[in-house]
């Protein structure tokens, strides 16, 4: 076991979540808190510096890029380090992006201090911690991969939610109207439903689209 502390980096845009993380971890020995970043484009430039071993990664900072993007971003460069989501948010359409853009963990913000200490050591060690209730919903898009939507899909849900029309949505994915309406059909046949209400209902009953 080295005697090296590892050096961590706190990316939240509000203060009152940073000095919290901070007050637990700087109590916890073998760990220092290096540096803090408000948005996702400061935590990726200090990230690059060199000396941060794991990164506690908000989702959302408000303008700018968010968490998933920022964590792509910094997992992206050689000797990287290591990206722990600190997040309020559970859905699906969290979760997902954040993991695929190389998250070594993700928990939410209401994990026991004890829990997150744990989580930052298994973290720097490369190996992953998920809150209970990220793992139980990943678990059961395992198991039944033909009603688990995509990432995609996903999007388009949350823009339905917003009550979004096929061609708004088209036009903020980046998607012709007509694919706007394919990932719908899709959508419709997994979640055995048949109107834009009952989808949305039914995705945020599931976990799918974020509780508005």
């Amino acid at each position: 076991m080295t005697d090296t502390p590892i050096r961590l980096l706190l990316a939240d845009d509000h203060p009152v979540v940073r000095a919290g993380l901070r007050a637990v971890l700087e109590t916890e020995p073998g760990m220092t808190v290096v540096a803090e970043a408000t948005t996702a484009e400061d935590a990726i430039a200090r990230a690059a510096q060199g000396d941060i071993d794991v990164v506690l990664m908000d989702l959302q900072f408000g303008k700018g890029m968010n968490g998933a993007q920022a964590t792509a971003a910094i997992t992206a460069r050689a000797g990287a380090p290591r990206v722990l989501i600190v997040t309020t948010y559970d859905t699906d359409a969290d979760t997902l992006p954040a993991i695929e853009a190389g998250a070594t963990g993700y928990l939410l913000k209401d994990v026991p201090p004890e829990d997150l200490a744990v989580a930052v050591r298994t973290a720097a060690t490369g190996r992953t911690t998920l809150a209970p209730a990220v793992a139980d919903r990943l678990m059961n898009r395992l198991r039944t991969p033909g009603t688990a939507v995509t990432r995609r899909e996903s999007e388009v849900l949350a823009l339905v939610a917003e009550g979004l029309s096929n061609q708004a949505i088209g036009a903020r994915l980046h998607l012709t109207e007509g694919t706007v309406k394919s990932h719908l059909a899709r959508i419709y046949a997994k979640l055995g439903v048949d109107s834009r209400t009952a989808a949305v209902a039914t995705a945020t009953e599931l976990g799918l689209i974020r509780r508005q």
